[in-house]
């Protein structure tokens, strides 16, 4: 298995949420969102993932 580096996911993490815990933890964060019925905010273009609505919903819309 691929070791995570915490470092590196943390300077590419393109989550707005400072006070997030999960930052550049990315297995936590999926997780944490996929429980939630959400998509976390780094699949989302920043003018969507600002928004902070990271609903299955908002993801198709805003690809369409």
């Amino acid at each position: 298995m691929i070791e995570c580096n915490l470092e590196m996911n943390k300077k590419r993490c393109t989550c707005t949420y400072e006070p997030c815990d999960k930052k550049g933890k990315c297995c936590e964060c999926i997780r944490y969102h996929w429980s939630r019925g959400e998509l976390p905010g780094c699949l989302f273009p920043p003018e969507f993932e600002k928004t902070f609505d990271r609903s299955i919903e908002r993801f198709i819309a805003c690809y369409k």
